[in-house]
C-alpha cells in the first residue's frame, strides 16, 4: 500500500506531522468520554447529562471545523493548526490548575476541547495538498488514522484518573500535546502552490452543488458513528454490563483501535476497487452490527465483538469518503474538509445525545442504536442512487483513479 513511488510523491515529514497533530488532538477531543464514568460518579450526573457531557466537545468541534477550513484556505494549514494546538494546550493546563468541580465547568472545558476536534479540517488538507490524485486514499488514510488518539484516551485516562484523580488527567494530557506541537512546528510544511483564497461568499456557494450535500451525509454517518461511539462506549459498557471504568476503557480502546487502524485500509481499498463500492459495503456492515448490538447481547465480550465489527466498518468508510472528496473538490479541499468534517461531528453529537436520551427516557440504548443504523442504510441508498452519475461525469474524467 505504501510504495516507493508514494514516498517520493509527497512530503513524508509533513504527513507524519499531520498524523501526530491529529492523533494527540483526537486523544483529548474524546477525553471527557474516557473519563465519563468517573466524572459522572463524582458529580452525580443523570444519563442525559452524561450524554450531553460527551457530546458537547463533538458539537463544538463540528462547528469549528468549518471555521478551520476557511482559515486553512486563507492563512494556510500549518498556521491554523498551530493556533488550535496552542488553545487546547492552554485550556487543559487551566482546567488542571482550577480543579473543575461542577457540570457547568465540565461543559465549558468540553467547548475548549472541541477546538481539538477541528484539527480534522487542518491535518487532512495539510497532508492532501502534497499528494497527487492516485495517492489521495492512502495519504489521507494515514493522516486520518490520527483518530487512533482516541485509543490512548480510552486506554490510559481511566487508569490515571483512578490513581491521581480525573482533574489531574487534564494536566497529564497536556504533556504529549506539547511534544507533538514542537514536532509540528519543526517539521510540518505547507505545500507549494496552494489554491488561491476565496471570497467568503464562495465558501457557501459550494453548498449549491448537490454532490457536496451527499458527501456531508456520507461522512455524517461514517465519522459520526465512529466518534459518537468512541465518546459513549465507556459509559455504555459500565451501564449495561457493570464493567469497572478501567475495564470499560480497555473494551472501548479495542473498538476504537479497530476503527482507527482500518481507516487507511479503507482508503487503500477505495483506491483499488473504488470509493463508492467500498462505502456501500461498509454502510451495510455497520448497520447490521448496530442492529444486533441494540438487542443487548448476553455478555460484554459478545457485544465487544460486534462493536469491533461496526467500528471497523465505520473506520474503513471514513477512509473511503476521503478517497472521493479530493477527486471531486480538489481546488476546494480546505472548505470541503471543513464542511464534511463539521457534519461528521454533527453526526457524532446526534448519536451521543440520542443514546443518553433514549437510556434516560426508555431505560434502553436500543432506539439510539437502531436510529443510527437506519441512517447508515439511508446513506447506502443514496450511494445507490448517485453512483452511475458520479462514474459517468466527474469520475469518468479522472485518469488512473477508481471511484
Amino acid at each position: 500500500m505504501i510504495s516507493k513511488d508514494f514516498l517520493k510523491a509527497g512530503h513524508p515529514p509533513t504527513l507524519l506531522s499531520a498524523f501526530l497533530y491529529f492523533d494527540m488532538s483526537f486523544m483529548v477531543w474524546v477525553l471527557l468520554g474516557a473519563l465519563g464514568v468517573q466524572i459522572a460518579a463524582d458529580l452525580g450526573l443523570s444519563p442525559a447529562q452524561k450524554g450531553l457531557m460527551v457530546a458537547v466537545p463533538i458539537l463544538t468541534g463540528a462547528v469549528l471545523r468549518m471555521v478551520a477550513g476557511v482559515l486553512v484556505d486563507r492563512i494556510g494549514p500549518k498556521t491554523t493548526g498551530a493556533i488550535g494546538q496552542a488553545i487546547v494546550i492552554s485550556g487543559l493546563i487551566l482546567a488542571f490548575l482550577v480543579k473543575i468541580d461542577s457540570f457547568a465547568g465540565i461543559l465549558a472545558l468540553g467547548g475548549v476541547l472541541g477546538v481539538a476536534g477541528a484539527s480534522f479540517a487542518v491535518a487532512l488538507p495539510l497532508a492532501s495538498r502534497w499528494y497527487p490524485p492516485q495517492y489521495q486514499g492512502v495519504a489521507l488514510g494515514i493522516a486520518g488514522a490520527g483518530n487512533s488518539g482516541t485509543v490512548f484516551a480510552s486506554l490510559f485516562a481511566p487508569s490515571l484518573a483512578k490513581a491521581f484523580g480525573w482533574s489531574t488527567v487534564f494536566g497529564i494530557a497536556a504533556v504529549p500535546l506539547i511534544a507533538a506541537f514542537a514536532f509540528y512546528l519543526l517539521f510540518a510544511k505547507d505545500a507549494p502552490n496552494p489554491p488561491a483564497p476565496k471570497r467568503f461568499d464562495q465558501y457557501l456557494a459550494i453548498l449549491k452543488q448537490s454532490d457536496a450535500w451527499w458527501f456531508l451525509l456520507f461522512y455524517g454517518v461514517s465519522f459520526g458513528g465512529f466518534v459518537g461511539l468512541s465518546s459513549s462506549l465507556n459509559i455504555y459498557f459500565n451501564t449495561e454490563y457493570g464493567l469497572e471504568p478501567v475495564t470499560a476503557g480497555f473494551f472501548t480502546a479495542a473498538c476504537v483501535f479497530a476503527g482507527s487502524m482500518l481507516r487507511p485500509v479503507g482508503g487503500g481499498m477505495a483506491d483499488k476497487i473504488g470509493g463508492i463500492r467500498t462505502l456501500s459495503i461498509m454502510y451495510v456492515v455497520a448497520a447490521f452490527a448496530l442492529v444486533i448490538i441494540s438487542f443487548k447481547l448476553p455478555t460484554a465480550i459478545t457485544s465487544l465483538l460486534f462493536f469491533i465489527i461496526g467500528m471497523g466498518a465505520l473506520g474503513m468508510a471514513n477512509g473511503a469518503v476521503f478517497q472521493l472528496v479530493p477527486q471531486r473538490f480538489r481546488s476546494e479541499i480546505g472548505v470541503m474538509t471543513g464542511l464534511v468534517g463539521m457534519f461528521g461531528g454533527i453526526g457524532g453529537f446526534y448519536l451521543a445525545t440520542s443514546l443518553g436520551l433514549s437510556k434516560q427516557a426508555l431505560g434502553t440504548y436500543q432506539p439510539g442504536l437502531i436510529g443510527f443504523a437506519c441512517l447508515a442504510l439511508i446513506a447506502f441508498g443514496g450511494l445507490t442512487l448517485i453512483k452511475r452519475r458520479w462514474r459517468t461525469t466527474w469520475g469518468g474524467a479522472l485518469k488512473d483513479v477508481r471511484i
